[in-house]
C-alpha cells in the first residue's frame, strides 16, 4: 500500500468527492483508510452509568484507497506515486512532477 498515516489525500470518487484530508488510519488487509473529517457517520453511544446520557457521534467513515489520492507537495495536485531506489532506500516520487520524497 502506498499510503502511509499522516500523508494529505484527495477524493476522488463518492459523496466527499474534492475534499482533502490528513489519513488517520491505514488498513492494509482490506485496502482502505480513514481520511479526517471524510465520510462522516453518525455512532450511537449507550450510557454506561447511572446518571450519564447516551449521545450520537460522528466519526469518519473508512474509504476505499482506490478512490484517493496522494497530494503531492510541490504541484498541490492530486498524482499517482511510484517508487525510485536511491542510496537511502526507496523513495515515493510523484509522477506527474517528478518530485521525490512525497
Amino acid at each position: 500500500m502506498k499510503l502511509k498515516k499522516n500523508d494529505n489525500v484527495l477524493v476522488l470518487k463518492g459523496k466527499d468527492r474534492g475534499a482533502s484530508g490528513k489519513v488517520l488510519a491505514v488498513f492494509p488487509e482490506v485496502s482502505k483508510v480513514v481520511v479526517e473529517g471524510v465520510h462522516m457517520r453518525r455512532r450511537h453511544i449507550r450510557a454506561r452509568r447511572q446518571g450519564e446520557k447516551g449521545q450520537v457521534v460522528s466519526v469518519e467513515g473508512r474509504i476505499p484507497v482506490a478512490n484517493v489520492a496522494l497530494v503531492c507537495g510541490k504541484c498541490k495536485k492530486g498524482a499517482r506515486i511510484g517508487y525510485k531506489f536511491t542510496e537511502q532506500g526507496k523513495v515515493r516520487v510523484c509522477r506527474k512532477c517528478g518530485t521525490e520524497g512525497i
